[in-house]
């Protein structure tokens, strides 16, 4: 079997394992770098009471951890499904070179996990959005932010 197909099937098993635990929805991804995983993990939704706790956040989050860093350059994520929207933002967060997945956003879809309503959100401008968004500027809130900028010791990601 390729290498590629030995991840992917990882991620697979993980999404596999975690959901028949009852943590999560079917979902497992597994970071790799130079042939080598760094970090695997499957979604912790429900068990960890945490709408973030998704498989592929879970990774990102160890494999940052692992290789000390919050960026993960010439890393490939395998994932059991087509990233949402939060774990997509992540990936590039993250530095991520190349995402690899198993079933797309749209096999998730059929199950009830419709992540084209979070892509369209994101299209929409803050006035049409389903939740309500204000932007209420408020003096000096802007300070930490140059406080930040002008601060030589800053890490920039």
């Amino acid at each position: 079997m390729d290498p590629e197909d030995l991840f992917l099937a990882r991620a697979v098993e993980l999404a596999r394992a975690g959901s028949e635990r009852g943590d999560g929805g079917p979902f497992g991804a597994v970071v790799v770098r130079d042939g080598k995983i760094l970090a695997e993990a499957w979604n912790r939704v429900v068990v960890g009471h945490d709408p973030t706790a998704h498989a592929e956040i879970a990774a990102i989050r160890a494999a940052c951890a692992a290789f000390g860093s919050f960026h993960l350059p010439g890393t490939v994520l395998y994932a059991s499904s087509e990233p949402c929207p939060m774990c997509l933002s992540a990936a590039y967060w993250a530095r991520i070179a190349r995402i690899v997945f198993a079933n797309s956003r749209a096999e998730a879809a059929a199950i009830g996990f419709c992540d084209d309503e979070l892509y369209d959100e994101l299209n929409r401008t803050c006035r049409e959005r389903s939740i309500i968004m204000e932007h209420r500027p408020l003096p000096g809130a802007l300070e930490p932010m140059r406080a930040w900028a002008n601060d030589p010791r800053h890490t920039l990601y």
